[in-house]
């Protein structure tokens, strides 16, 4: 890849990438104040509107046909966040949710197998199983009588559709790389930030209760700054400085920084929500990072070249 540095990370760099795990891991807590005052087909029209303006106007269009734009906005905005807005209001916690949408992961492993024919690894196969026990054990949290959880088994499943439609989106940028080779990152994430907006706001039309169409008139301050923060943020600002330690760096040293957003998210949603994590779901983020890191690092010594 063009540019690209094997030597050690930069402080700059360093600090790039952190910043993103800070960024990715908050967005959950931004997501759920945002939700207090939106429903979430409301809450996808808004992120994506600040996502895209102002800066559509300055920006030319991505080099690439029209549907890869259409499909990844599609996938990733009303599929992803749609599934992931909704997870949360009837039934996740942030800090659950920034550890099971991880499981993208694995759908996109299987997805790739099932749709490219690639080769699926000793430590992939590893990792697949370990997060499977890892998710038996959320779910092991609705048999247990008497038990009150802040997670409910539709928000659960919501949020594993949500993951899998991340997965689906990462199948569409292949795609779209193979398409345009080096295509402009930026250009691509504003211009496919247009697309989700209507969607979401027929969506809104269609199923929101009548009384809550218009409440966003009224949603206070701190609900659009985490509206903003998630569109500017979350979503221009995060993925541009991934994307450029992925063209500076192997995907192999920059990956691992991905395991500090469950940490992040973990860490803001019970601090400044006041999340709670029964043993259940210790249980089950400790297996799902474990398999995070197997399939990440013990390549090595399960597929020896």
């Amino acid at each position: 890849m063009s540019g690209m540095t094997t030597a050690q990370f930069t402080t700059r760099d360093l600090l790039s990438a952190l910043l993103v795990v800070v960024i990715w891991g908050t967005n959950f807590v931004a997501m759920k104040v945002g939700l207090r005052s939106m429903t979430p087909f409301q809450l996808g029209a808004a992120r994506y509107i600040f996502a895209m303006l102002p800066l559509i106007i300055f920006i030319r269009p991505p080099k690439l046909p029209a549907k890869w734009v259409i499909a990844y906005g599609l996938s990733q905005g009303v599929g992803q966040f749609g599934f992931l807005f909704l997870s949360l209001k009837v039934g996740m916690s942030a800090s659950l949710a920034s550890v099971i949408l991880q499981t993208q992961v694995f759908f996109t492993a299987i997805f790739g197998f099932m749709l490219l024919k690639e080769h699926t690894s000793r430590a992939l196969r590893g990792g697949l199983a370990l997060a499977a026990v890892g998710l038996g054990c959320f779910a092991m949290n609705f048999f247990e009588s008497g038990h009150v959880s802040d997670i409910t088994p539709a928000g659960f499943a919501l949020c594993l559709l949500g993951a899998a439609m991340w997965a689906v989106s990462n199948i569409v940028v292949r795609g779209a790389q193979k398409t345009a080779p080096g295509f402009d990152v930026i250009s691509f994430m504003v211009w496919c930030s247009a697309v989700p907006i209507i969607p979401f706001v027929l969506l809104s039309l269609a199923f929101d209760d009548a009384a809550t169409r218009w409440q966003w008139t009224s949603a206070p301050f701190t609900t659009w700054i985490a509206v903003a923060y998630l569109g500017w943020m979350s979503t221009i600002l995060g993925y541009a400085l991934w994307t450029r330690l992925l063209k500076r760096y192997p995907v192999n040293r920059v990956a691992p920084f991905s395991l500090g957003v469950p940490v992040a998210g973990i860490t803001s949603g019970m601090l400044i929500l006041g999340d709670s994590i029964n043993g259940w779901q210790w249980t089950g983020i400790g297996l799902i990072v474990a398999a995070l890191m197997c399939t990440m690092f013990a390549g090595r010594w399960l597929d020896p070249q």
